[in-house]
């Protein structure tokens, strides 16, 4: 019974979850996957800061930049997972945890970097907390314009924690949808639109179909200025 797999890629600062629900529900998929480990989609449930879920001081950097991110477009980071488990709810389909363990991946990832890679990351981390809504904006439009690109920017500052954070995430995860694809009619994986690429070349012989963030943001601003009304979910 193997059948459709569905990358959608998302980015987790934007106000995606309407979309987002609207393309899975849209696809009845019986399986739903997320780009979260067990843990990771508990602590939103109960929307835990990262400082109350124990995680190291450089993450919480990076978190923090996050949601201020977010907060400027007028979501929480995270809503568009919640979402996505909504959805699966809604349909009576199956929900599936397919990243890494998150404190195993970044003490690997902090540990392998070497010292000028972690202060690089530490000041563009920093820089990152004063960036305004029109300097991602700029950053997210260069993204979608040449993925490849970008990433391969990103692999040339910083090699270590390119390959922990987005080659082996990409690997594990387009294994558990190769794991899964014989079990289920239709699949919908969501996940970041940076590992799009990555998942998508190595389940290229299941020609998944793609959705990528690009085409999520103008289905978003198009609603939007239709006077569509924002999704809200409420997952228990």
């Amino acid at each position: 019974m193997e059948g459709m797999i569905t990358l959608i890629g998302v980015g987790h600062v934007f106000d995606l979850a309407g979309r987002l629900r609207g393309e899975i529900i849209a696809r009845t998929p019986g399986l739903v996957c997320i780009e979260l480990d067990r843990g990771r989609f508990q602590a939103l449930l109960e929307r835990q800061t990262p400082q109350a879920a124990g995680v190291p001081i450089m993450y919480q950097v990076l978190a923090a930049f996050q949601q201020r991110m977010a907060e400027q477009y007028g979501t929480q980071v995270g809503d568009e997972m919640l979402a996505a488990a909504e959805a699966a709810k809604e349909l009576k389909a199956g929900l599936a945890f397919i990243d890494l363990d998150a404190s195993v991946v970044f003490q690997e990832f902090w540990g392998g970097m070497s010292l000028k890679e972690k202060v690089k990351l530490m000041l563009a981390s920093f820089m990152g907390l004063f960036a305004g809504r029109r300097s991602v904006e700029k950053e997210v439009e260069h993204f979608e314009q040449n993925p490849q690109d970008y990433i391969e920017a990103f692999s040339k500052e910083f090699p270590s924690a390119k390959r922990i954070l987005i080659d082996k995430r990409d690997e594990h995860m387009a294994q558990k949808l190769r794991e899964f694809h014989p079990r289920f009619e239709k699949i919908v994986a969501v996940v970041g639109d940076g590992h799009i690429e990555g998942m998508s070349r190595r389940l290229a012989d299941l020609n998944p179909e793609i959705v990528r963030l690009s085409a999520l943001r103008r289905q978003a601003d198009l609603k939007l200025r239709e006077g569509e009304t924002t999704f809200t979910y409420s997952f228990q």
